[in-house]
């Protein structure tokens, strides 16, 4: 077959990967009787390097001669698989179609793709319970002293001053001069020593704390054997005896008699009086000591003392306390129980009993319009208009485990609470007596706390409520 060369030949011919060409010399052994002419490039496909060009037959070198594959196939010396065009390996180049392959080695994993969207927001949970009071922080370093600064305008005339402390006592005097000398007195008609009328009995004493019960002593040992006791009174006579034997009979000196016929048993006679009660006989000997009887049942329980404590008592820090909230009352003066939280201003019953509160406020500069809250409901309320006093109030509660304590003011106008150095506003209370004395161990139950509004204006539900009280 005629070859056609657009360049010198090459000594060998050559695959290319080209799916429309081939590349090599006339002289190769592998394709001697193969058709070369110029490189004709198929439509949409990309142009090779230089050198020897070999394209399938085909119309115009449109579209691959499938001839050229089978000449490639039936080659003396069949080329690799990487020179075999990718149109000769296909389903149209033989007959019979092989059998499926084994299953590849799974492929690299692909990189991550994007993030999805956000989902919705989730309904808020339950309120959590109130955490316990955290430990009192440590009191921070003085500051550096500032200087000082201008002189400022003069103010108006303050209001006048609380009354001061009484003043220290002041020193002895001299000595009076020596008085008249007294009436001559009278000698008595004894000169012994005659003893004085006794005085008043002073009023008793308070009562002391009852004492805890002592243990349980020990047995002591036996004692000895007692005296013989006295003669105990004579018994009662004794029942009748049973009828003796009959005597043995008697002599007869007659002896002219005629014995007598037998008489008949006479009737039984009625029964006899009692007889008199004998005298009474000596007192018999005492007897020996009797073993120990059985313990006897245990008798009612008498008065607990009660082990459940708790007091509190602080005091204000900041004048003027803000409104619709529970006053906070920082100043811890005791609180061992720690039942009392200073940074909420809230007391927290521990157990179902009978409690006591106070408190003693200073007023300055504003009306004070106060009251005493249990679980967002007001006990008691209390008014105090004059520019300088002090507000007071007792109240005894019973509280179940749980409830709450606070006080709070009405508004910024109500606040006239005040504190400095010489004046104090405390908050106190204390447990009288629980409702049991014993402790409840082992029980894992926390109550739910009560929920509302801090507001002045509710309704007094609680029992117990006071009308308000206002002092001028």
């Amino acid at each position: 077959m005629p070859n056609n060369f657009s360049s010198p030949p090459d000594p060998t011919y050559s695959y290319s990967m080209d799916p429309h060409t081939y590349t090599g010399g006339p002289d190769s052994p592998e394709m001697p009787d193969v058709p070369v002419r110029p490189h004709v490039p198929l439509p949409g496909l990309p142009r090779p390097g230089n050198g020897r060009h070999f394209v399938g037959p085909g119309p115009n070198g449109s579209e691959p001669n499938m001839d050229f594959c089978d000449q490639l196939l039936n080659a003396p010396v069949p080329p690799s698989v990487g020179q075999v065009p990718w149109y000769c390996i296909c389903s149209r180049c033989k007959s019979n179609t092989g059998p499926k392959g084994d299953r590849g080695d799974r492929g690299v994993p692909g990189s991550p793709g994007s993030p999805g969207r956000r989902g919705l927001t989730g309904f808020p949970g339950r309120q959590g319970f109130v955490g316990g009071p955290g430990m009192k922080g440590q009191k921070g370093d003085d500051g550096e002293k500032g200087s000082s600064g201008p002189m400022g305008f003069s103010g108006s005339k303050g209001d006048r001053g609380f009354k001061g402390d009484k003043g220290d006592r002041g020193l002895n005097g001299p000595p009076g001069g020596e008085g008249p000398q007294g009436p001559e007195g009278i000698c008595p008609d004894s000169c012994d020593r005659a003893e004085g009328s006794p005085g008043i009995p002073g009023p008793p004493g308070p009562p002391g704390a009852r004492g805890i019960m002592g243990v349980k002593g020990s047995f002591g040992p036996k004692g000895d054997k007692g005296d013989t006791g006295d003669p105990g009174q004579s018994g009662f006579p004794g029942l009748d005896g049973d009828k003796g034997d009959q005597g043995e009979q008697g002599e007869c000196n007659c002896t002219d008699g005629v014995d007598g016929t037998k008489g008949e048993q006479g009737p039984v006679g009625a029964k006899g009086d009692k007889g008199d009660v004998g005298q009474q006989g000596p007192q018999g000997l005492t007897g020996d000591k009797g073993d120990n009887g059985q313990t006897g049942r245990p008798g009612i329980p008498g008065p607990c003392s009660p082990t459940i404590q708790s007091a509190f008592s602080a005091a204000l820090v900041t004048p003027y306390p803000t409104p619709n909230l529970p006053v906070a009352f920082r100043n811890v003066i005791t609180n061992v129980q720690m039942h009392y939280n200073p940074n909420m201003g809230i007391y927290t019953a521990p157990v179902n009993g009978t409690y006591v509160f106070s408190f003693h406020l200073a007023v300055f500069s504003k009306v004070l319009k106060v009251g005493l809250f249990r679980d967002f409901l007001p006990v008691v309320k209390t008014t105090e208009a004059t520019n300088t006093a002090t507000a007071s109030q007792n109240v005894i509660l019973h509280l179940n485990a749980g409830d709450r304590v606070w006080i709070q003011v009405k508004d910024e106008l109500t606040n006239g609470m005040y504190t400095d150095v010489e004046s104090s506003s405390t908050f106190s209370g204390f447990l009288l007596n629980p409702d049991s004395c014993e402790l409840g161990f082992n029980r894992n139950f926390h109550p739910v706390p009560s929920t509302g509004t801090y507001q002045w204006d509710m309704p007094a539900t609680t029992p117990g409520y006071m009308p308000t009280t206002t002092t001028s």
